[in-house]
């Protein structure tokens, strides 16, 4: 089961919460807005580093929650590109809409980043085995327990296609309070479209959580803290030993 289903909705009311809060109303209507917020701002803002992105609504107000690696790109200068922002998503829902946007501060430990990262690499004509095992090194480096990266489609530029695999460290898809980060995102080369699937194992979550976007935000802050505070430690958190010299 844990091999055959999205991980993320896999794990929704145990370590992850929803990204879309709201009830009652029409709920087709509401559903088919919210794809089409997430969707005008991933080609709007394909550049920023999106992460995710966190709709909450009220009876006239949507509050759209970003987060990137790249919020800069998001703000402009003055806040000028928030303001064009809010116009825009008031044209395409015709409602009032409130922007909140919060930096990811460990993008390497983000699978919607890294996987999106390798996506472009291989747009860019960058050798797809090189851009993956680049994303696995830093993943593993910044302290994640496991990362796990496929590819799909004419691989390499290959007449048929098929898919690899690159696994490092532990992702159990079957645990259910293992913390699993997924996304999938596809790269449009010249050759056809490859499909790109990351999953990023984060540790494991114990207890109760607080899974409400407030919340999330205070952990992102709160990981920003952590990774600097081991920034000389090895993989799996280990620290790491002193190389011996045998000049002395």
């Amino acid at each position: 089961m844990g091999q055959k289903t999205n991980p993320i909705s896999n794990r929704i009311g145990i370590t992850r919460g929803w990204d879309s809060n709201w009830c009652g109303g029409n709920y087709a209507e509401k559903i088919a807005e919210d794809y089409e917020i997430r969707k005008y701002l991933g080609n709007r803002l394909a550049k920023a580093g999106l992460s995710r992105i966190v709709i909450e609504r009220t009876l006239k107000l949507i509050t759209v929650t970003i987060y990137a690696a790249r919020p800069g790109f998001i703000i402009g200068k003055g806040g000028t590109e928030v303001d064009k922002l809010k116009e825009e998503l008031k044209k395409v829902t015709g409602k009032d809409v409130q922007i909140n946007i919060y930096e990811v501060k460990r993008p390497e430990v983000d699978a919607h980043i890294v996987a999106d990262s390798i996506a472009r690499q291989i747009e860019g004509r960058v050798s797809y085995r090189r851009a993956i095992k680049m994303a696995i090194a830093n993943t593993m480096r910044v302290g994640a327990e496991g990362i796990k990266v496929q590819i799909a489609g004419r691989v390499g530029g290959a007449e048929m296609a098929r898919s690899e695999m690159f696994k490092e460290g532990r992702t159990p898809l079957h645990t259910f309070r293992a913390d699993i980060d997924y996304a999938l995102a596809v790269a449009n080369t010249k050759v056809g479209t490859l499909g790109i699937k990351v999953w990023i194992c984060n540790g494991e979550k114990y207890g109760k959580q607080d899974l409400t976007p407030a919340a999330y935000a205070a952990a992102n802050a709160q990981a920003a803290g952590a990774g600097r505070g081991n920034g000389n430690r090895g993989r799996g958190g280990r620290d790491r030993k002193p190389r011996r010299d045998n000049n002395k």
